[in-house]
């Protein structure tokens, strides 16, 4: 009795469909997403040694600097978030295995690639954020962490996670 081997035209569709089911992930819990982010954003401050660091989750908010004359909160807003650099990568991704069945792999490589990029780029960010307010204060620190700094890591990584990704995903 011979073992039976699944199809790859079968596999590549369940692939295809998984993908699509975790982009719509994406969108519908979005804001689950966004608290498991803000949250390794507090483990993040944390470890690196953030003064007064509370995370509340039901707010998607981190807290530092509490306990200090100048404790912030940033909240994880749906801006903000690397969801939304996420779910364009994991659409094309399905588009790519679905008329390419045979770049399954390097697809799928790929995504996992650049979705650890845009998740660290954006912890880099806050990260950078947080930096910024605790050595230049709160009103600087922000102004130029939120609107210039910051913007510009999440553009620059975003921009290398996507070159990384169809550098990837096309390579032979």
């Amino acid at each position: 009795m011979a073992l039976a081997v699944p199809r790859t035209e079968h596999l590549d569709r369940v692939v295809v469909v998984a993908l699509l089911v975790a982009a719509a992930g994406l969108v519908v819990a979005h804001s689950a997403y966004r608290t498991a982010e803000i949250t390794l954003s507090g483990l993040l401050l944390d470890v690196l040694g953030s003064d007064g660091v509370e995370v509340v989750a039901s707010r998607q908010t981190v807290y530092f600097g509490l306990g200090s004359d100048s404790p912030l909160g940033l909240r994880m807003t749906p801006e903000c978030t690397s969801a939304f650099l996420l779910l364009p990568l994991v659409v094309v991704g399905a588009v790519m295995i679905a008329l390419r069945p045979r770049i399954t792999r390097r697809v799928l490589f790929a995504l996992a690639v650049a979705g650890v990029a845009v998740v660290v780029v954006n912890q880099l960010r806050v990260l950078t954020l947080v930096g910024l307010v605790e050595w230049l204060g709160v009103d600087t620190g922000y102004y130029w962490g939120h609107t210039l700094l910051g913007s510009m890591v999440s553009v620059l990584g975003g921009g290398a996670a996507l070159v990384a990704f169809v550098w990837l995903a096309t390579r032979k």
